[in-house]
Formats: structure tokens, C-alpha cells, sequence
């Protein structure tokens, strides 16, 4: 017999759910004393189609008072420890957005900052762009392309992964500042009078600006021309090539410059101005283009984020200069008006839909710009968490996802779920509300560990949390422990590399579609984006913890 539990734990005052395999009477114990505080009986039994158990579910909710404690089954079954409490996030949350930091390209890391991960500057080389690249030019312009984060557990920068995983944070900022008030990252800005989470995203924005031509297109990606093997970022002296523009990258850009502008502008009003600028020139780029897609060329292996339409990238973009250039109200109302009818989700917050970002931009604003529009993101929004919930409250592990799911990196699609529940918890009242926070919390306890691989997918926190993740640093640093607060990418039905292939028999159900092996890039990679919606969510549960709906 095993029993699931969230790891990490739960807040008092939140339901609470472990999951067990076989049916039980079962005891909470209280690990200071060993003492049972709580006892009662499995429901049961679940189908649960994603992991192909069946499942039994331990509810202890009544249990509220702080500690720490284990959960014993009447079949011999024994959860890891977990703890009650009202401070469960703060460490993670700040860990999570220190990985940003250790993702750091372009600089040194310092001992007074990164203590055991200090590392000497890397990829301060020049860039050249593709087309010297390919033809040999002898003697190319070159491009000082230092900053930015590494997108992943590779070396490269991507555009529009950057603008999203930005995009989550400055949100994350915006609608609960009270979460990051008293927050000390300690990293080289700490101090400065900018708020830390501002800091560590302006790294990103100023490499981001580079990353704009001239005209106000947008290059795709800046990386080399194949990924590099496990080796030390400041060890990879391969040639930085920048990338064609391409109109979805030009979009992203275009909106989260749009966004970054009017919350930088109270503590800088000169930067501010540049970002709004910036967007502004992106925005008329994509005017007189259409579509321009990207595709790797033939040999380089990077990461392509290839996608066949920029209609979501477009509606993001206008959404957010719809809040930040009043002068030009009526085009943009316009342009959204077209982009509605054409977009048929509004409710995805990962770098290939972008169009939830577009309507947490429409729903949060305080002056309603969009007015008659309004009701239709908020009706879709609400319309997607319904269908969703109802897969949440029939799953055995309490999870809003189906088998097909499980893509590339399926973490980001439960974070972005749980990102899905707390905007439509935002825009409801009452027990609704109340319905979708229980919802986005439940996604936070799969990633915790309540799931049949019982591990926690963040490293670092929990009894048994991944400790291999395909991450270059991670694995070649030789130190351990690993650094703590990255998200793993998770199981993938469709694993496609070789450690993966040589350990997960074919047929394996979806849910266990992953192991804990650097090697495995299709389970097992962490990537800036998977991060950033942890960090969302966890402002979110800081800023509620304690309060009533």
C-alpha cells in the first residue's frame, strides 16, 4: 500500500486530501510526539484514468493546528512527512525566483550571492547573426548580446519563453504586492530601492531590448548553433548567433514591454518610457507584416518554439497597449475586436497560447478599457474553468488534467491551471471562489508530491524531491545538494529520449511517464516558464493565506 501526500503540506484552514492505494482505516501522526491526532476512513474507490489506478482518497481536513506529521494506513502504508501551517510558500517562493538568478547568463555569480553556486561569467563572446553564420562570413558585424536568462537546462535565450515567464512575474507582482513586500533575494540589486522581484525581471528586459532591430522587429532566439554537451556555462565558448525576426517573438515582445512599463514607471519613469517606445515600434512592425513564422534551419538543434499562427501573440500585444497608450484607444479596441473573433481559447498562459495573458490583461484592469468586450474573456475564462474543474473533482489524484495532457513538459500545463482557477477566482464571488482556490491548490499538491511517482517535482523541497533534473549547472557543478526551487518538466506520454525510453516499459499510463534522470529531456528538463507560474500561484496563496474569500 502507498500513500500520496503533498509533501510540502498544507494550509490549515484548506481542505486536505492524501491519496491512498488500497482502501484503509488510517491514523495523522504527530511526528513531536508520535501521537494520533486524527483517524478515520478511505473513500473510495476512484478510477483514475491519467495514472490507471485505482485510488482511494484520505480526507483529514478537520485537522487544522500547526505541526508536522505523517499519515499511517490500516494496510501498513506510511506517507512522507508534511506540516500544517500558514507559512508553507515563503521559502519555496523564494527559491523559485532565485533559480532566475542562478539562470543568470553574461555575469559572474558571487560567492555573497550564490554562496556554493558561484560560478565566473559566462557567454561574454560577441553574437553574429545566421545568415554570416551559414554563408562563413570573414568578417561579420558582431553584437554585444550579454544578459538575459538561460531559457532551460541549455545555454540558449529565447524571446518569446523570456516575455512569458516575465509576463507571470510582473503579474505575480501586480495584483499581490503585499507577497513580495519583505522580500530579500539577495542578489547584486538587493538594496537598491527597487523592489528584488523588479530587479531580478529587469535583467531579462534589458536583454530582451537587445534583442529588437532597428525597424522594431524582434530576433527569435539567441543561441548557438547546436546545443552544448554537459559543460559549465562558462565553459561554452560555441559561436552566439542571433536569430531571423519572427512575428510571434515581435508580439510577445511587444506586450510584455507594453506591461513591464507601467509597472516600472513608479520607480523608473525614463526606463519606463523606453519599454512603452519599444512596444510601440514592435507593435507598428507588426502592422505592416503578416505572419512570419520561424523554423530552425536544417543542422542546428536548438530549441525552435515554432508555432503555425501569432493570432493569440497579437491579441496579447494589443490587449496590453490598450492599457498603456490612451492616445490610441480606438485602434486598438478595434484591432482586439478583429483578434476576438479569431482566437478561440483566451485562457492558456504558456509560451504556445498566449491568450490567457491577454485576458488577465483585460480582466485585471481597474478601468475597464475594454468595456463591451469585458464579458466575453470573462465568460470564457470562467467557461474553461468549469470544464476543468469538473476533471479535477472526478480525478482519483484530484488533478484537472486528461491523459493527453501530458505533453512536453506537463508541469506547465498544471501550474498553468492552477493559474486558470485563481483568475477566475479573481472575477467570482462567494462559494464559486471558494471552489477555485481549492482547485488551484490541488494543483499545487500533485506538484508536491501528491501523484503516483510520489515525488515532489521541485527540487529541493519534500522527503523525496527530484535530485537529477536535465540541467547543465545542476549536473556538472559536482555539488550537491542541488540547487533548490526548479520546477521539473514531468511526466511526458510521449517520452522521446533515451534514458526515458530505457527505463518507462511502452504503455506506461501517462502520469508516470517520467524519472528523476539528468539524461531525460523529454521528462526531466527545467526551463524559466515552468518556474515562473509556481511563482504566480505562490504569490497568489501568500497574499490569501489567512484571509476570508
Amino acid at each position: 500500500m502507498s500513500i500520496y501526500v503533498d509533501q510540502l503540506g498544507y494550509l490549515p484552514k484548506a481542505p486536505k486530501i492524501a491519496v491512498a492505494t488500497l482502501p484503509c482505516r488510517f491514523q495523522v501522526i504527530r511526528v513531536s510526539d508520535n501521537m494520533p491526532v486524527y483517524e478515520g476512513k478511505t473513500s473510495g474507490p476512484i478510477d483514475d484514468p491519467c495514472s490507471g489506478d485505482k485510488v482511494y482518497q484520505i480526507d483529514f481536513s478537520l485537522l487544522t493546528e500547526n505541526g508536522t506529521y505523517y499519515i499511517l494506513g490500516g494496510n501498513s502504508g506510511k506517507s512522507f512527512e508534511f506540516r500544517i501551517g500558514d507559512d508553507l510558500y515563503r521559502e519555496v517562493f523564494r527559491d523559485s525566483i532565485r533559480c532566475l538568478y542562478y539562470q543568470r547568463c553574461g555575469i559572474g555569480l558571487e560567492e555573497k550571492n550564490a554562496g556554493i553556486y558561484a560560478r565566473p561569467v559566462c557567454h561574454e563572446e560577441p553574437a553574429i547573426l545566421l545568415e554570416d553564420y551559414l554563408h562563413k562570413t570573414e568578417d561579420p558585424k558582431t553584437f554585444d548580446m550579454r544578459g538575459g536568462w538561460h531559457d532551460a537546462g541549455d545555454y540558449g535565450r529565447y524571446t518569446d519563453p523570456g516575455a512569458v515567464a516575465v509576463a507571470h512575474l510582473l503579474y505575480a507582482y501586480a495584483l499581490f504586492p503585499e507577497s513580495f513586500r519583505d522580500l530579500d533575494l539577495n542578489i547584486p540589486e538587493s538594496g537598491s530601492g527597487l523592489p528584488d522581484i523588479l530587479s531580478e525581471c529587469l535583467y531579462e528586459l534589458r536583454w530582451l531590448l537587445k534583442m529588437q532591430d532597428r525597424d522594431g522587429g524582434v530576433f527569435h532566439k539567441l543561441t548557438t548553433f547546436r546545443h552544448a554537451e554537459f559543460i559549465m556555462p562558462q565553459d561554452d565558448h560555441g559561436q552566439m548567433i542571433i536569430f531571423p525576426k519572427s512575428s510571434m517573438a515581435t508580439a510577445d515582445f511587444s506586450a510584455v514591454m507594453a506591461l513591464a512599463s507601467r509597472v516600472y514607471r513608479p520607480f523608473m519613469p525614463e526606463f519606463a518610457e523606453e519599454m512603452l517606445s519599444a512596444a510601440k515600434r514592435a507593435y507598428k512592425w507588426l502592422h505592416n507584416h503578416p505572419f512570419v513564422g520561424f523554423q530552425n534551419p536544417e543542422g542546428c538543434d536548438t530549441g525552435g518554439y515554432e508555432m503555425d499562427t501569432d493570432i493569440d501573440n497579437r491579441l496579447w500585444a494589443t490587449a496590453e497597449m490598450l492599457r498603456v497608450d490612451p492616445a490610441n484607444t480606438g485602434e486598438y479596441l478595434k484591432e482586439l475586436e478583429a483578434l476576438t473573433e479569431e482566437v478561440s481559447s483566451k485562457f492558456d498562459f504558456g509560451w504556445q497560447d498566449v491568450s490567457g495573458l491577454a485576458s488577465l490583461a483585460i480582466l485585471s484592469d481597474p478601468k475597464h478599457t475594454t468595456g463591451m468586450l469585458e464579458p466575453n474573456y470573462k465568460a470564457a475564462v470562467l467557461s474553461e474553468a468549469a470544464r476543468v474543474s469538473k476533471i479535477f473533482r472526478t480525478s482519483g489524484y484530484n488533478l484537472g488534467m486528461e491523459p493527453e495532457d501530458f505533453i512536453w513538459g506537463s508541469n506547465m500545463r498544471v501550474l498553468n491551471r492552477g493559474m486558470l482557477f485563481i483568475l477566475a477566482s479573481q472575477i467570482t464571488k462567494g462559494n464559486v471562489r471558494e471552489k477555485y482556490f481549492e482547485a488551484a491548490m490541488g494543483h499545487i499538491h500533485y506538484l508536491f508530491g501528491r501523484n503516483p511517482m510520489n515525488i515532489s517535482y521541485v527540487t529541493g523541497y519534500g522527503k523525496n524531491p527530484v535530485r537529477h533534473p536535465h540541467n547543465r549547472v545542476t549536473e556538472c557543478d559536482g555539488i550537491e545538494p542541488t540547487i533548490p526551487g526548479f520546477v521539473s518538466g514531468g511526466p511526458f506520454r510521449h517520452f522521446c529520449d533515451a534514458a526515458a525510453e530505457a527505463m518507462i516499459p511502452k504503455g506506461t499510463a501517462p502520469m508516470k511517464c517520467f524519472i528523476d534522470d539528468a539524461g531525460s529531456y523529454s521528462t526531466n528538463e527545467i526551463t524559466i516558464y515552468w518556474n515562473s507560474p509556481l511563482i504566480f500561484i505562490c504569490a497568489f496563496l501568500i497574499f490569501y493565506t489567512g484571509r476570508e474569500f
